[in-house]
């Protein structure tokens, strides 16, 4: 392990913002430099957004560690994830609902789409999808769980629908994220402070 990624990974610790050990451990064993480009992979272990190419990042390390848990993955579940980006976020979902789990990425940029799917080839439990994220993946819902990696405007009430009975969505609206369970067919909403990121489109490209 780099003196990058453990220095990460005990800052994350210390700090309270994986609490989880499964989380941790998916952590440690996925290899955040395999996700983004070639001339960036020294700063892999910096706590910041990194180009991945098409204008678009891989989010910053502790923004994915407090969707991810957030979102409470767990072994065996069902996850949707809208903007497969480099796939990093899935690879990590991948590691936590295990074998009897799945997850389905969506991204709408043909080219990032292919390269994200390049970069999962290994992780046997995920399905790269090119569409339109926005309109969720209804052929394989519902899910346990729903993680949005890109700023909608509003709760886009298409993906929300998809999300089973007292399942939780990550999701950043506008310049916050929230964390939403859904109970008795209702959005229950908390919000987990402020965030930046590119934001949620329509259609493919």
């Amino acid at each position: 392990m780099s003196v990058g990624k453990s220095a990460l990974l005990e800052y994350w610790r210390s700090t309270g913002i994986i609490i989880d050990r499964e989380i941790f451990a998916a952590f440690e064993k996925v290899p955040r430099e395999n996700f983004i480009l070639q001339k960036y992979r020294a700063d892999a272990y910096l706590d910041e957004p990194l180009p991945i190419g098409f204008g678009q990042t891989i989010s910053q390390p502790t923004t994915v560690a407090i969707m991810t848990q957030a979102i409470e993955p767990d072994s065996g579940q069902k996850i949707l994830e809208i903007g497969t980006g480099s796939g990093y976020q899935a690879a990590i979902l991948s590691e936590l609902v295990g074998p009897k789990g799945k997850v389905y990425t969506l991204e709408r940029i043909k080219d990032l789409a292919l390269l994200g799917k390049k970069n999962l080839k290994d992780y046997k439990n995920v399905l790269a999808i090119h569409t339109d994220g926005t309109k969720g993946y209804a052929k394989a819902a519902p899910y346990d769980r729903i993680i949005v990696t890109a700023a909608a405007s509003e709760l886009p009430m298409a993906i929300f629908k998809q999300l089973k009975e007292k399942g939780i969505m990550v999701i950043p609206i506008e310049d916050h994220l929230f964390k939403i369970t859904k109970q008795k067919g209702k959005p229950v909403m908390e919000d987990l402070g402020l965030f930046a990121f590119v934001p949620l489109v329509a259609g493919n490209a």
